[in-house]
């Protein structure tokens, strides 16, 4: 029988898990966190073997999102989102049946959350079924994407600022503070910029259908895949439709391979 709290923690970006994690062990002490997932289908996982009382889950993950995830886990759990754009959570979560954190996650509102969640566990209520709730809100981020998608790319080459058609980019790569963009032109010659918008930022506007991040500093455009190919120590490499570069893929993302 467990006599402490347990949560789970699903964020893709190691800091912000690690940094969610002791800001928890300032304000709640008493809760033990035994799982920690870098994406929504570990997060399942993790849910499954070590069944949390509390899961803290990045709406925003690779492959299966945190919002997926929870409609996996149910009225199983007490479900809180963390998401780094507030103008989702005002909407999907007014009804104040799910809570949710906003990116940066700020110490005196993770404080009231986890005072809501002790007296939920304290009075042993049972987590709501947020069932419709959550394929409401699953359909407003698809619609939210569908709406801000990037198009154009903009990129300074010398003198020249040159627009790039968001569906002939073949990959874009993390280079510390700036992005290199890899694109095709028409009759297959293939150029590369480096643009000053951090990766992060730039996946946030991407189709999720045409792009997916495949390592920490990698996006990839799923049609410009010519094969991937399994190493060991559950990663990959994908060869790319009339380029040489190969890129990597870290075992973070190999699941979105897995029907290869």
């Amino acid at each position: 029988m467990k006599t402490q709290p347990t949560a789970l923690i699903a964020e893709d970006e190691p800091l912000l898990r690690e940094a969610l994690e002791q800001q928890l062990a300032q304000v709640w002490p008493e809760l033990v966190v035994v799982g920690r997932a870098r994406n929504g289908r570990e997060a399942i996982d993790q849910f499954e073997a070590k069944r949390p009382d509390v899961c803290f889950l990045d709406v925003h993950m690779p492959g299966v999102t945190g919002v997926e995830a929870a409609r996996h886990i149910g009225p199983r759990s007490h479900l809180v989102f963390v998401t780094a754009y507030d103008q989702y959570a005002v909407q999907a979560f007014a009804q104040g049946v799910l809570d949710y954190l906003v990116k940066p996650v700020d110490s005196a509102r993770l404080a009231q959350t986890a005072a809501r969640l002790q007296e939920r566990l304290r009075t042993a209520a049972s987590a709501v079924n947020t069932a419709t709730l959550l394929q409401q809100l699953a359909t407003t981020l698809e619609q939210k994407s569908a709406a801000t998608s990037l198009r154009w790319i903009r990129a300074s080459l010398g003198q020249t600022v040159t627009l790039i058609p968001v569906q002939d980019v073949d990959f874009l790569r993390s280079d510390e503070k700036y992005t290199v963009v890899a694109w095709h032109e028409t009759g297959g010659v293939v150029r590369e910029a480096v643009i000053r918008t951090p990766l992060k930022e730039l996946v946030a506007q991407l189709d999720p259908a045409q792009f997916a991040q495949v390592h920490r500093s990698v996006v990839v455009n799923l049609s410009s895949i010519a094969r991937v190919v399994r190493g060991s120590n559950e990663t990959a490499d994908i060869h790319l439709k009339g380029r040489a570069e190969v890129l990597p893929v870290s075992r973070s993302y190999l699941h979105l391979f897995h029907q290869m």
